[in-house]
């Protein structure tokens, strides 16, 4: 139901927004976690098979069952009790779950367009899968994130991010109000079908400012083609916009496709929970073994070790060491990534190699300035090193490309407004996190402390250190990549007063 809200207890769920709030305050809760919850509270009271469920999450994807349970299951810890102390989301054996609680529709929440950039701007929307075959979809997610790969590496462009985009999947909106949403005028929207051999694609460019169509054209070519269609739909792209070809250093290209359509299922997966960040592990394992030269399986499994995720409960130092070398691994075969570039640049400064991870920000951003994760990452790196007011620009330039990010940015984000003394902001920011990303609580427990409310962040440790038993404040001063004294004796100050362990 397109443009509704859904008020339920003390909670207000807007699907198209991609928001869950309660009590007037943002709870973050995961993609799949969303999509579900707008399933089960769109249809209160009736029985949602779980194939169905999957397909709301997940689809065109085939995950195991497991997975739909670990979401349910993280869905009713953010939710809690309902008013009579039940679950809000009630299971039914052998077939599937229920919303069982009083739902309310709302109207639909205006929220003020953001201002555009002065230079064409544009977003990339998910290209719709025509095919018959529903494992097809992650080819046509795979030509969509490249297309917005190489869209934002051409100088003059503003391009909006993949994850602000893809919020869209699935979603039937005016393109003004799509255009409104993310800050662009133009939209690039398409469909794709790739069968026996052959792949048909559809791309039209539209400006939403007025919905005239600046271009369209279809391309019906061998599926050994896909990535010179590729090139051509963004020369097209940025010819109509720029009114001249700008060449930009060539990316080298996956040669096996199914390798490719590993990895772009694999992306998905990472950051939904360690099970799925297991599963993606395998995956992109599998895409190295058939296309040894194909540099973004080893960008995404540097972070998978890198972020614990291979052997669970906090990576070791074992594995730091061999996403190093799997992130050296990425850019020596495609130099011209810039995201295998920053994933370098960032592993390398907590190595405190600082010198080279600043060469690497500084040439990510060379070949790519509208990477939003680049900017949010540096962001972070810049903060520690004491260059707090640089830390909220960088942070400031990755939502703006990308105005509905993962939820990482909203830790950093907090972060950087703690360092900067702004404690209110920061309390505010990171309880966007709750429950979900358990890491920020030490910064909010530190805000809260720091803004006299002890008793509040006192309960904010104790919530921490559940999913964090073994922290010291000791040894997390040792390994964040501080280059700046006084800005580590700030943070570690605020630990203390809020009584996180020495």
């Amino acid at each position: 139901m397109q443009g509704a809200r859904f008020a339920f207890g003390p909670f207000v769920l807007d699907p198209d927004a991609g928001t869950l709030v309660r009590n007037d305050g943002p709870v973050a809760v995961s993609h799949r976690g969303l999509k579900l919850l707008a399933a089960l509270v769109g249809r209160p009271g009736e029985i949602l098979g779980k194939s169905e469920l999957m397909d709301a999450a997940w689809p065109g994807t085939s995950v195991e069952e497991g997975n739909l349970t670990v979401q349910i299951a993280q869905l009713r810890k953010l939710l809690g009790p309902n008013d009579d102390g039940g679950e809000w989301i009630s299971t039914v054996p052998r077939v599937g779950y229920r919303f069982t609680g009083a739902v309310e529709q709302l109207g639909v929440a205006k929220q003020k367009p953001l201002p555009l950039p002065d230079k064409p701007s544009i977003a990339v929307l998910p290209f719709v899968n025509v095919s018959n075959d529903p494992e097809q979809g992650a080819f046509a997610d795979g030509l969509t994130e490249d297309l917005i790969t190489d869209l934002s590496r051409v100088p003059g462009l503003f391009v909006i991010a993949r994850n602000s985009s893809f919020a869209y999947k699935g979603r039937a909106m005016d393109v003004r109000t799509i255009a409104g949403d993310l800050g662009v005028r133009y939209l690039l929207e398409g469909s794709a079908r790739r069968a026996g051999g052959r792949v048909r694609i559809n791309a039209q460019l539209v400006d939403a400012r007025n919905g005239d169509h600046m271009w369209a054209e279809r391309f019906d070519r061998s599926v050994d083609d896909i990535f010179a269609v590729q090139d051509e739909v963004t020369g097209k792209i940025v010819e109509a916009l720029l009114g001249r070809l700008r060449t930009q250093p060539s990316r080298t290209r996956p040669r096996n496709l199914e390798a490719y359509d590993l990895c772009v299922r694999a992306r998905r997966l990472i950051d939904d929970s360690p099970q799925m960040a297991r599963e993606a592990h395998l995956m992109l394992t599998r895409a190295v073994l058939l296309d040894p030269d194909y540099a973004e399986p080893y960008r995404w499994l540097a972070m998978n070790h890198w972020m614990g995720w291979v052997h669970w409960g906090g990576p070791t130092e074992a594995d730091r060491g061999v996403a190093l070398e799997l992130a050296r691994k990425a850019v020596a075969i495609d130099p011209n990534d810039a995201g295998c570039r920053w994933i370098l640049a960032y592993l390398l400064a907590y190595e405190r190699c600082f010198a080279e991870a600043d060469a690497e920000f500084a040439r990510a951003i060379e070949l790519d300035p509208n990477e939003a994760d680049t900017w949010a990452a540096l962001s972070d790196i810049a903060v520690l090193a004491g260059r707090v007011d640089e830390g909220l620009e960088n942070i400031r330039k990755a939502f703006r490309l990308n105005p509905f990010p993962a939820s990482w940015y909203y830790l950093t984000l907090g972060q950087a407004q703690y360092a900067a003394g702004d404690y209110e902001a920061a309390v505010d920011t990171l309880r966007r996190d709750e429950t979900y990303r358990t890491s920020s609580r030490r910064f909010l427990a530190a805000s809260l402390a720091q803004l006299g409310r002890l008793d509040e962040a006192r309960a904010e440790v104790e919530l921490f250190l559940v999913g964090n038993p073994h922290f010291t404040t000791r040894h997390w001063a040792t390994t964040e990549p501080f280059r700046d004294a006084a800005t580590l004796e700030h943070f570690v100050g605020g630990f203390r007063k809020a009584g996180l362990p020495e």
